[in-house]
Order: C-alpha cells, then structure tokens, then sequence
C-alpha cells in the first residue's frame, strides 16, 4: 500500500471516496448475506436467460461477469478479511476463473474506499488519545492510499519527522474469524468454489494469514527483520518504523518520496529501465525464498516504490510476510530444478514429496498437474530474455487448471502453507507482464539450484 505522497497540495487532488465502515460482526453478517443472496438469484436469473435461448461462453451460471461485479462491489463495501479474501481469489482467479469473472473481480486490487473523516478521527482518539493532534505540525485528513485492511496518510510530526501512517479500519480484527467462515459458507452456496473442494485448510491458513496482517507491531517488527536481511543492498530501501507513534493498529513509517512502480508502464520511460525492475523483483523474490526463507507474499504495485532520485525501489508493506521452512524450501528448489530441466518424472516425484497430490492419484490427474507445473516454471526455462507482456502464459495455465478442475475433476486443495508462496509467484509474473518486461531469468535462477540448501 503506497506511502508517496502526491506532488500537488491536498487541495488540488480529487478527493477519495469515502464509505464507512461496517465494524460490528452481525452487520458485516447481515452484508454478506445480502450478497450470497444477489449471487444465488443472479445465477437463478442467468439460468433464465439461458432457458430463453441466451448463450453464454461460461457453463456455470454462477460465474458470470454481472456475479462477479456484483461480488467485487460488496466485498470492496465491506473492506477488512472480506475484501482481501476477494483480493486472493482475483489473483488466483487467472488460473481457474472465467475471463470475465477474473476481470471483474481484478477491480479489487484498485484503491477501496476511505473512511469518513469522523470515523477516521475516532479511530485516531481511540490509539493515541483525545490529545492525539498536539502530536503533529501537519496531519493530511486526505489518504494517500486506502487498501483492504487500512488506508495510509502523510503527516509531519511535531518534531519535523515526515512520516506515512497506515491506519486500520475499526472492526477489521474482530470481524476476521466470521468474515472468513461466512464467506466460505457464501462462496458455496453461490457455487464460486466447488462443492466438493476441501477449503477447510485453506479457510484456516487464511485466517492465520489475517490475523498476522491486522497486527501492525507484528508488522513493524518484520520491517525491523526485513531490513536486516537485506543489509547494504543499495537497490532496495525499507522505511524506518517511528515506534512512539506505532500501536497495534497504527504503523509510523518513514514517509518515501518516490512515484509507485506502475509509472514505470508509461511511455516515458525506457524499456531498459522497466527491464531492470523486473530484474530486481526476481532477484529480490530469489534471495526471499532461498537464502532468507523470509518471503513478502503480497506483491502488487501499490506495496512498491519507484525513487528515482536513489534509483532504488521502496518495501512499503510487510504486513503479509512470513517464514518457510527449511524442508518446503528444499522441495521447491528441487522443483525448480525439475522445471527448468524439463523432467517430468522429478518434477511429479518432488510434487507429490510437497503434497499437491498422494502418489496413488490417478495417472491423468497426476500429469495435468506436473503439465501446470511446467507451464509455472516457462520463463526460468528460456534460455533467451522471456517476453512477459507478449506471453499468453496466463490463459494455457487457465486452460489446463479448467480442464483439471472440471475435465479430470480433481479439486484437491493445495497444501495450505503453499497458498502465499503461489500468490507471491503468481504476483510477481503479473506485475512483470504490467510492466511489460523482456528478462533473462534462467541465469539469474540456476545458481540457486545448483545445490541444496543449508540447514
């Protein structure tokens, strides 16, 4: 979630939604409700229409792009554990979703909406007192951001200190245990998952997941750790955490003057220099996995920083960083391996090891998914710059993942603990194909894999 502060005064920027939000659980039940409901008779209405003669590219008639929109609306009403689980199912939404389904929901990976300012500031008096202006020169009511969890402001400490904010939504911690179960219960019902999908261990990773993000001393104590790991390393800067203005809820970093990392998608800039980003987040997510075992598993635009001054690119959200062990490190090192090397035979072998299914599983589901497996591993098997912008990568794995799913029907769950090492994955592809990046991957990778890993 940026903490650039625009150029122009507050004044001279068109000011964000604002839309309050729902704190108490038997509200945020009574919406979710509401919207299992909508996607229930949208079907019901779909269904209809088709009856009628209508076609339709989609076969369930659940997962229409008016489902969708009438999905992503009311998640992004209810922000907090509702809207990220909208966020998670958006990304992985390429693989398994209709076009139009994935597309729709992708607008929750936009700015939310801003609390109102009387919500704002009684979220502010209830962390650091009534008192709690008399610490700042300068405090700007206008976000800077506003994500799913909370949104982020400037202001200058009494001191002079130039700091960003990030300030939770009330409710969002409470809320998380029911918020995931509920939607869970209204994914089924509106038929977006399987019925007979396992979402059990997924449920429970999420909410772990959650309740990490929802604690900013957590959070600032992997910025702490972050910053650590990466030393002197002059292509990457953390902000500092201010920890006489940092609570449970509220995290004071060092405000980085920088643009986001999607202008780097404009014109002006050279192809060189998107490359060499693309080149940087790959070497950052390598050094994650197999050297800190410390990976960032939210990577989208908003969570980076562009300086061009430094020419170095801003960490600023740390929220959904966590540790892998050793062991599932080592099996995805050796599926890498087997990827890049185009041998199937290890690849199922170190597949199976991880979990992603009993080496009993019937061969044709065995093969479709080491076939995804090889579809994941494409760009670190080129041995020339791979185009991410001219790859159509996206849509064959959505193709095989549908025929996987529905053909062979095989709708086992992932190992849980694989879910967030997938998104950062998966993120980091896609925000490579937005800056449409021509990158050398294979030699940046090999020396990874070359051996196994240190205890």
């Amino acid at each position: 979630m940026s903490n650039s502060r625009p150029d122009e005064p507050n004044d001279a920027r068109p000011p964000r939604r604002r839309a309050r939000i729902p704190a108490g659980r038997l509200e945020r039940l009574t919406r979710i409700g509401w919207m299992a409901g909508e996607l229930a008779l949208g079907g019901v209405a779909e269904g209809a229409r088709r009856l009628a003669g209508a076609d339709s590219s989609v076969s369930n008639v659940f997962l229409t792009e008016a489902n969708a929109k009438r999905l992503a609306s009311r998640l992004s009403s209810l922000r907090g554990a509702a809207m990220k689980l909208g966020q998670l199912l958006s990304l992985e939404g390429d693989d398994f979703l209709p076009p139009e389904f994935a597309a729709a929901l992708s607008t929750l990976r936009a700015d939310a909406s801003a609390m109102p300012e009387a919500q704002l500031r009684r979220v502010l008096a209830g962390s650091w007192g009534k008192g709690w202006r008399e610490r700042f020169r300068n405090f700007d009511e206008e976000p800077i951001a506003a994500a799913s969890i909370g949104q982020v402001h400037y202001a200058e400490a009494a001191d002079g200190r130039k700091l960003a904010l990030k300030i939770q939504y009330p409710g969002v911690a409470r809320s998380i245990e029911s918020d995931v179960d509920n939607l869970a219960t209204a994914f089924r019902l509106a038929r977006i998952v399987p019925g007979d999908f396992d979402v059990d261990g997924v449920v429970e990773e999420a909410k772990r997941q959650l309740r990490q993000e929802v604690d900013y001393l957590a959070e600032a104590a992997h910025l702490r750790h972050y910053a650590e790991l990466l030393g002197d390393a002059a292509e990457w800067v953390v902000p500092r955490v201010h920890h006489d203005l940092t609570t449970r809820t509220i995290l004071a970093m060092d405000h980085l003057p920088g643009l986001p990392l999607e202008d780097l998608c404009g014109p002006e800039h050279p192809a060189e220099r998107r490359n060499r980003a693309a080149e940087r987040l790959y070497d950052l997510l390598f050094r994650e996995l197999f050297e800190f075992r410390f990976v960032q598993t939210d990577p989208n635009f908003a969570n980076y920083l562009w300086l061009p001054e430094a020419g170095c690119i801003g960490l600023l959200d740390l929220g959904a960083a966590r540790a892998f062990p050793t062991p599932l490190v080592e099996g995805y090192r050796r599926l890498f391996r087997a990827g890049i090397d185009s041998d199937r035979r290890a690849m199922r072998d170190v597949a199976a090891d991880i979990g992603f299914f009993p080496r009993a599983e019937r061969a044709d589901r065995i093969d479709a998914v080491v076939d995804l497996m090889l579809l994941g591993t494409e760009a670190f098997r080129a041995r020339s710059a791979y185009d991410f912008s001219g790859s159509d990568l996206a849509a064959r794995i959505r193709a095989v993942g549908l025929d996987l799913a529905f053909g062979k029907g095989f709708f086992r769950s992932p190992p849980p603990e694989t879910l967030f090492l997938h998104r950062k994955l998966a993120g980091t592809f896609l925000l490579c194909a937005r800056l449409g990046a021509r990158v050398q991957l294979r030699d940046r990778i090999e020396p990874w894999l070359d051996a196994p890993l240190a205890a």
